[in-house]
């Protein structure tokens, strides 16, 4: 429920209406695409989390399979998705407010969702699991009866639903198959958050009896809630009906004529970003404290409280969602767009790692190392390398998309310098600490015992 949770968020609720107004009907296979290289690296997740649980998920097995540079790129990458994302989600909250208060500013709205959130992960893991565990169960029935709703629509042609609506007004690809690719960005961002299931394995009883049922179910789940759901959108509306300002599930609800209908959709999605949200701040706060366990990261994003909830990198993470709050401020027409593209950077490094950290797992397996866990990643390691050109497709055609993703990917060297200077930073930190002492000076690891003390463990 939790990988459900964190995947089914802002990209479906909200950004699907966007994209559908700028590449029309044939965004339905943009989703068929995605939802391909999702399903293998979901795969690939389930294989490294049987051979070894970790709430540090993907960060621990790059260490493990690729080397401690490539544990700290892909955990700061992670951090940068959902940092940014928890910024999308605080904007479609806005967003979503404005339908009932349209006088209200957006980044008020924002700030009050983030105290919420925050205030829910600093009080305890299981405050989260139950909640979360409820907030995805919201957007599992939401989804349902929208699927329902929708088939209804279609069989029997209400308000003018059916199959000729994915050709009506411009065609199938009324703006031509560039434009169906360019939107892979943000369908890419709406599958993230199905990872999310090998960060809570840590935390988890029978991990390996409960992991691969976890991962199937989210598997085909997945593909009928985002699949269907768009091919339904497109069905039940023509294309033109849907705009990025207002969820597309509110749109259909609304023109059914039910009075209620459209706000009970819209309290729906605004619980949907915030459990997205949610699990945001549960990740990150987690890989930042695996991170800091080994020094890769501040020292305050170890820490835990009472109840033991690493409240340094929830902190850092929240702080970061408070800049959000800003940008509300000054561009809240732009906001979500910029949000969701540079997240998606972290969505494809996230993914990329499980991929390749799963063909370093099967080589070391090959080698005799390590056993090779029954459940496995299907067809490997063509697979694996079928979705990695997938994702770097998606990197490479940012660069002729619209202006929030070009802004994305001039970016990209940008955090390859920051994240490189940060890891010399590390390095020279542990040279520092590993540095041998000058000549006649005494040998000292750490704070001088009295004789006979016992030592600390």
């Amino acid at each position: 429920m939790i990988a459900i949770g964190g995947a089914i968020g802002v990209g479906l609720f909200l950004g699907s209406g966007g994209r559908l107004a700028a590449a029309g009907p044939g965004l339905v296979l943009s989703y068929a695409v995605a939802g391909i290289a999702a399903f293998l690296v979901m795969r690939a997740l389930g294989e490294l989390v049987q051979h070894r649980p970790t709430s540090g998920s993907f960060v621990d097995y790059a260490h493990e399979f690729v080397g401690p540079w490539a544990s700290f790129a892909s955990g700061w990458m992670y951090w940068i998705n959902w940092a940014f994302t928890g910024i999308a989600e605080l904007t479609a909250i806005a967003t979503y407010v404005h339908k009932w208060a349209p006088d209200l500013p957006q980044w008020i709205t924002a700030l009050g969702a983030l105290v919420l959130v925050l205030a829910v992960n600093l009080l305890s893991v299981r405050l989260f699991g139950e909640l979360e565990f409820w907030f995805a169960l919201l957007k599992v029935l939401a989804i349902t009866v929208f699927l329902v709703v929708g088939t209804w629509m279609v069989v029997f042609a209400v308000n003018g639903a059916g199959p000729a609506n994915m050709t009506a007004d411009g065609g199938f690809m009324p703006f031509g198959l560039p434009l169906v690719l360019m939107s892979l960005q943000a369908v890419v961002f709406a599958y993230s958050g199905i990872e999310l299931v090998g960060v809570a394995a840590g935390e988890t009883k029978d991990v390996r009896k409960v992991m691969p049922k976890a991962i199937n179910g989210v598997v085909w789940r997945i593909a009928v809630f985002y699949v269907g759901s768009v091919l339904l959108l497109i069905m039940v509306l023509p294309w033109t009906a849907y705009s990025g300002t207002q969820s597309p599930f509110v749109t259909v609800f609304s023109s059914l004529g039910v009075p209620w209908a459209g706000d009970a959709m819209n309290l729906v999605v605004i619980t949907a970003a915030m459990s997205s949200c949610n699990s945001g701040l549960y990740s990150t706060g987690r890989i930042l404290r695996s991170m800091a366990l080994k020094g890769e990261a501040p020292a305050v994003t170890g820490r835990l409280n009472s109840r033991h909830v690493p409240y340094g990198g929830i902190a850092i993470t929240a702080a970061v969602f408070l800049g959000g709050v800003v940008l509300n401020y000054f561009v809240p027409k732009q906001a979500f767009d910029i949000a969701i593209a540079i997240a998606s950077l972290g969505v494809i490094t996230t993914w990329g790692t499980l991929l390749y950290c799963q063909i370093g797992l099967r080589r070391a397996a090959l080698r005799g190392e390590v056993a090779r866990p029954g459940f496995r990643m299907p067809g490997s390691p063509y697979t694996n390398w079928f979705a990695l050109a997938l994702l770097g497709l998606v990197v490479a055609l940012m660069a002729f998309a619209d202006e929030p993703q070009r802004i994305a990917f001039y970016s990209i060297p940008l955090l390859a310098a920051a994240i490189a200077v940060g890891w010399r930073i590390v390095n020279a930190r542990r040279g520092h600490l590993r540095r041998p002492p000058a000549a006649g000076q005494p040998i000292v690891s750490g704070p001088v015992a009295p004789p006979g003390a016992v030592p600390p463990r």
